[in-house]
């Protein structure tokens, strides 16, 4: 991407936004090519955003067909049925995404998001996935960990008022605002699998709940080969069984993972829309952060509860930086 200039055409169309971030940044977003594999409703808000950034462009993958509870929080998909009869989500989100920015290139990429092999994503810079399994999120991360060119993983997930994003941005440097002065930070990031494999019992008191309760409702859908979306009351009990085996295991009281909160998440397999849009703007801002490489991203977990209103940054990985890395907290 180095040297590659912006065009006429985007300089004058992103005017306003190449004030905020400066033409390096806009040029930087230009060039960059984002995979996507999920089109749940907080996807369809990320994609949006980052299609009217400006970036180079989106590939979309979900092969799913689009249904009458796709509509629930995915305003890319038209209510008119005849608009998306019989096409898959990801088609119908492609078309709806071309009328945002004509100058961004969507496109479609059939397929099982698990099933591409290490070199298709080679040529992204950006991999964001959503409704997928605990063992497809560790396999396409560690798909693009193994690569040489370093790609910025994104997971995100929303359940009625509840949600959580991991990044894994690798090696990252970037430049912010101290003081009067900007300065360049260096941070390392752990994998998905590294990060949730840190004991219970070494992460600090106040760690956020919904970072536990999310563990136990990945674990039981792995477990019991369902997929986001598959649970309801009827799993609450088996639910609170594994959460006690595995608080026992790793010796956190259960009071840290409140049923009232596990049966929103298993029960609250809906997106509620107005989080799906503060979800998706975060995640949208997140990328564009680890694109230009302008401003400190999230390091590496982010959860939103609509109950409280918090949006709190949660760092998991103190087994693997050093002491002074350790894991930290901070409310936006």
């Amino acid at each position: 991407m180095e040297g590659e200039q912006l065009t006429e055409q985007e300089t004058a169309l992103y005017d306003r936004q190449i004030r905020v971030w400066g033409a390096d940044a806009q040029r930087r977003l230009s060039k960059a090519h984002i995979l996507v594999g999920g089109m749940m409703g907080t996807v369809a808000e990320f994609c949006k955003n980052i299609v009217l950034a400006g970036v180079g462009s989106v590939t979309l993958v979900d092969d799913r067909r689009v249904t009458e509870e796709s509509l629930t929080a995915n305003f890319l998909i038209p209510p008119d049925e005849k608009l998306y009869e019989g096409r898959s989500i990801s088609e119908v989100c492609c078309d709806s995404l071309k009328d945002f920015n004509p100058m961004v290139h969507v496109s479609v990429e059939k397929g099982d998001l698990s099933s591409l092999s290490t070199e298709f994503f080679e040529k992204f810079d950006v991999v964001v996935v959503s409704c997928c399994s605990l063992s497809t999120k560790k396999a396409i991360n560690e798909k693009c960990r193994k690569l040489l060119k370093h790609i910025a993983f994104y997971a995100v997930d929303c359940r009625d008022s509840c949600g959580e994003i991991f990044a894994d941005l690798e090696k990252h440097s970037c430049t912010k605002k101290q003081a009067d002065e900007t300065v360049e930070c260096y941070l390392q990031y752990p994998s998905f699998a590294e990060a949730i494999a840190v004991p219970w019992k070494s992460l600090p008191k106040r760690v956020s709940k919904l970072y536990f309760a999310m563990r136990v409702i990945e674990r039981f859908q792995d477990s019991e080969a369902r997929i986001p979306g598959e649970t309801s009351l009827d799993d609450l009990p088996n639910v609170l069984k594994l959460r006690k085996e595995l608080c026992e295991a790793q010796l956190l009281n259960e009071s840290q993972i409140p049923d009232s909160l596990l049966q929103r998440l298993v029960c609250g397999n809906m997106e509620f829309p107005p989080v799906s849009a503060i979800i998706g703007g975060i995640l949208g801002q997140e990328v564009i952060k680890a694109i230009s490489c302008k401003g400190e991203p999230i390091k590496n977990f982010f959860y939103f509860d609509a109950v409280d209103g918090k949006g709190i940054i949660e760092d998991i990985s103190i087994l693997i930086q050093p002491l002074d890395q350790q894991s930290t907290k901070a409310k936006l």
